[in-house]
């Protein structure tokens, strides 16, 4: 596995980790609340923030891809 490969581990399993956590807390919500209107309002924040940290993967993967393995050393 090359360096790049390597240093795209640790982003992908993080955001899995979390993508799993917002699915369990969305089940879990959804199971407890009892109105319907209550469980898609706090259904979508779950979703949203799934979706960002999607988002915030994919960015980093093309920061290693594009050689700013380091992004902390800018600053």
């Amino acid at each position: 596995m090359s360096e790049h490969g390597k240093k795209k581990i640790a982003p992908i399993v993080i955001t899995i980790l979390i993508i799993l956590y917002y699915a369990f807390y969305g089940c879990f919500l959804i199971y407890l609340l009892p109105s319907t209107l209550l469980k898609v309002l706090l259904g979508i924040i779950p979703l949203a923030l799934g979706i960002t940290t999607i988002y915030v993967c994919m960015q980093r993967i093309k920061e290693i891809d594009g050689g700013e393995e380091d992004d902390l050393s800018k600053y």
